[in-house]
């Protein structure tokens, strides 16, 4: 099973452009990091920037409209995440309650949906999925 885990950092939402993290907590972090990853469950991993940075496309009316970051109705946005493969959901937040985050950060772990979740009619009009992630398959 693929989780995702969100990292939310309270305040980010408005963080001004070129905000960077204290060095002592990405050092922390790496450590982290470390462990995911010779635990044999880390698939990828990245921080991001911070909204005021970013844009937002919206489709009202069925047309594009491109707005640049900030975002003013934002209350929570996401800082970085990671990619892991578990055995259970247990597992994940296991690894969620190891992350030496700072009293202001929230970690969401949501479960990817894997193809064989999806009902027979929708992985038929799916079908090429696999092939736009790179040929990889995830699946434990």
């Amino acid at each position: 099973m693929r989780f995702m885990m969100l990292m939310i950092p309270k305040g980010y939402e408005s963080a001004k452009p070129g905000t960077m993290p204290d060095a002592a907590a990405v050092a922390a972090m790496m450590k982290y990091n470390e462990q995911l990853q010779k635990a044999g469950v880390l698939l990828a991993l990245d921080g991001l920037h911070p909204p005021s940075m970013g844009a937002r496309v919206t489709f009202e009316g069925g047309r594009p409209k491109v707005t640049d970051g900030p975002f003013a109705e934002a209350k929570e946005v996401l800082g970085g995440y990671w990619m892991i493969q578990v055995s259970s959901r247990q597992e994940a937040i296991e690894w969620a309650r190891r992350c030496p985050a700072s009293g202001n950060e929230i970690i969401e772990i949501r479960q990817v949906q894997e193809m064989a979740d999806f009902p027979e009619d929708v992985q038929k009009a799916a079908t090429g999925f696999e092939n736009m992630q790179g040929g990889k398959r995830h699946c434990a």
